[in-house]
């Protein structure tokens, strides 16, 4: 379970830092409000880039987390910037490399108890739930 989640976490997350710093760099190449990209949203009803990414570093770190059978940590998501959205990704990478393999010994019968923003529970095995 480890092998199949951290390092494509990690992964995912490192392109997405990749991603964030190329698109700084165009935005201050073109003499672009950085806050334009921030804000930005590929349809209406979808949250803007700055959200995507604390939501990227939230599944991340809770993926791992609950796997690893450790408390998720808890970030306050007030990132406003490229360079806040680096720190945070940096923070995400380095909790998610710092779970060891042994912790993901039997995460794939692990239960996975998840309440998505109600009273109701959600119940998956680790395998299911990766």
């Amino acid at each position: 379970m480890y092998s199949a989640s951290v390092p494509v976490l990690k992964q995912l997350l490192g392109s997405l830092a990749e991603i964030l710093a190329k698109t700084e760099a165009h935005a201050g190449e073109h003499k672009i409000d950085p806050d334009a990209y921030l804000q930005a949203r590929l349809f209406p009803d979808m949250f803007p880039l700055l959200r995507q990414v604390q939501i990227a570093c939230d599944f991340a770190k809770g993926i791992s987390a609950r796997l690893a059978d450790v408390e998720v940590p808890v970030y306050d998501d007030s990132e406003r910037s490229f360079a806040e959205l680096q720190a945070l990704i940096a923070k995400t990478l380095d909790f998610v490399g710092s779970l060891e393999p042994a912790l993901f010994e039997g995460a794939q019968d692990r239960e996975i108890v998840l309440r998505p923003g109600t009273p109701k529970e959600r119940r998956f095995g680790g395998a299911d739930y990766l």
